[in-house]
């Protein structure tokens, strides 16, 4: 009876010690371990967010858990490229648009450009113009394609369509973009920001608008320097609240997916998991050598919007193969095993990277990326950051389209200098466009610290100008050299995918193509991508990965 009654009083004991120790666990996430010092007291002191879990999810995309694999290893490559060896690379997790960006969505971002930045402004008179998507892509010479030239944009029947006529320049904008309209959302949801103050703007109420940089580095100056009368519950007395990054408010920015990204998700290789292994390859975003559906329901149907053949964009009328003759509507296939949709086939899609031919692992083999141009907020004489209020920059593309560089309100940027590349190891210049493969270093004309003469560039592509005359008039003048040997430089991107005019070929996620950064085509679209912070996982380990529907 004794033993029986010590054994009881030993387990309450372990018991009630547990309890202790739990409690002193979560109180001490609130007592710094390098001082002793309280964490958020209410007399003051050092404030930070304790009690923030994880990253949400954005709005629109899926999160897609990074690893390691292999880039490259295409299939076939008829074309001889040889632009795609087999690289080991290891992605760190992010999150990925679900689908690509549709009509819809980018008419939404038309809109408020036109409502904030009216274009019959003389001030104001290129931002909207230049956003707008070529529509002119549709036409060809020798094809009746003017319905789609004036209606595909802009016709809800093609809302949920992917946007074409979008290029590289416009798909980052509306990136930038975005980014501003969700952490204005996220702001007004945490008390930060006084409910619906977004659209006082649109209405005109305020004179000027919200960038996220510019809030975090001087929150006084956006919406005009009038957020006093926009703030939230989060307002004590007289004084405003404004959140930081160590809030865990403001979200990462929106952003075209690097080249190694797109291809990790697209092959979602997880699929094929099994314990801490891949069993076997994929040729194409699903299982299996074919572009048929295998299953009973739907067998024999295309998975993907492709080009059949010669003359053959959809099958016969009755029983068309993939259900579309130009784009479709997103969603209309299966989603591959990160639950990302039209990964292969509809329309190509732009990454963020440079083009070159080799993929250098030697340099780099984790989150791998070429066009890194490293910039700086440029400080004013008040030891303050510049803010661009009324000042818009202009830039003139090869092709005469003219493109805002910034928004009011924005903050000015500058290229790195000396001061934050001498003696580092890990980068020396702003612009790494060309690193080990285009730069004078990487010539047969090796001069290491010369400027790069025109004549002696390792890739020289055509250099078409677009100069204005003494009347204000464009003039453009066409690289007529006939010495030309590349089309390769630092401002032509890759796109992937496979679209509804490319044959199965291009379907392979591995397969890449390139093109100018101003040119837009029928066929090549965008999505977006947001790098994940904080852990790698959201889930604990599973033998098999979970089967998106």
């Amino acid at each position: 009876m004794k033993k029986h009654l010590i054994k009881v009083v030993l387990s309450c004991a372990v018991v009630m010690g547990g309890f202790s120790s739990c409690k002193n666990s979560s109180s001490s996430k609130n007592v710094s371990r390098a001082t002793g010092w309280k964490i958020n007291a209410k007399e003051g002191g050092f404030q930070y967010n304790s009690d923030f879990k994880e990253q949400e999810t954005p709005p629109g995309t899926v999160f897609v858990e990074g690893g390691t694999f292999t880039k490259g290893k295409v299939q076939d490559d008829v074309m001889h490229d040889w632009n795609n060896t087999p690289t080991q690379q290891h992605v760190q997790s992010f999150y990925m648009d679900e689908t690509e960006v549709t009509n819809v969505m980018y008419l939404e971002y038309l809109d408020y450009l036109k409502e904030v930045y009216p274009p019959d402004n003389p001030t104001y008179a290129n931002i909207y113009e230049g956003a707008l998507p070529d529509t002119l892509v549709w036409r060809n010479r020798l094809g009746f394609n003017e319905t789609m030239t004036n209606n595909y944009l802009r016709h809800p029947a093609y809302a949920e369509y992917p946007v074409v006529g979008v290029n590289w320049v416009q798909a980052t904008q509306y990136a930038e973009w975005r980014t501003d309209r969700v952490n204005e959302v996220m702001l007004e949801r945490e008390g930060y920001l006084a409910e619906d103050a977004k659209y006082k703007v649109l209405n005109g109420e305020i004179n000027g608008t919200f960038s996220t940089e510019a809030y975090l580095n001087n929150p006084e100056s956006v919406y005009g320097g009038q957020i006093d009368s926009l703030q939230g519950k989060q307002k004590r007395d007289s004084i405003n609240t404004f959140a930081k990054r160590s809030s865990g408010v403001i979200m990462p920015e929106y952003r075209l997916p690097t080249e190694t990204e797109w291809e990790y998700a697209a092959q979602a290789l997880v699929g094929t998991r099994e314990y801490n292994n891949y069993r076997g390859r994929k040729k194409y975003p699903w299982e299996g050598d074919y572009t048929r559906n295998g299953q009973r329901v739907g067998r024999g149907d295309q998975l993907a919007n492709f080009k059949q053949g010669k003359g053959d964009y959809g099958g016969i009328a009755g029983w068309s193969d993939d259900g579309a003759d130009i784009t479709a509507q997103v969603k209309s296939y299966k989603p591959n095993d990160f639950g990302l949709y039209d990964m292969a086939g509809n329309v190509n899609e732009w990454v963020a990277d440079v083009y070159r031919p080799i993929v250098d692992d030697e340099i780099s083999d984790f989150n791998y990326y070429r066009g890194n141009v490293f910039m700086k907020k440029a400080i004013g004489e008040d030891g303050k950051v510049e803010i661009l209020e009324d000042k818009i920059v202009y830039d003139t593309l090869p092709n005469g389209k003219i493109v805002a560089i910034n928004l009011p309100g924005e903050i000015k940027e500058v290229p790195v200098t000396e001061e934050e590349t001498y003696l580092r190891t890990n980068f020396d210049k702003s612009d790494n466009r060309g690193f080990r493969d285009g730069d004078p270093g990487s010539s047969r004309f090796f001069s290491r610290f010369a400027d790069e003469d025109d004549n002696q560039r390792m890739y020289d592509a055509p250099k078409h100008k677009v100069e204005r005359n003494e009347d204000g008039e464009l003039v453009r003048q066409y690289d007529e050299s006939n010495y030309r040997t590349s089309l390769i430089n630092n401002e032509v991107r890759v796109y992937k995918g496979g679209s509804w005019r490319d044959r199965a070929y291009w379907l392979d996620p591995a397969q890449r193509r390139y093109l100018p950064q101003y040119m837009a085509t029928d066929d090549i679209g965008f999505r977006c991508a947001m790098s994940r912070v904080g852990s790698k996982s959201r889930s604990n380990k599973t033998v098999r990965h979970k089967k998106a529907r």
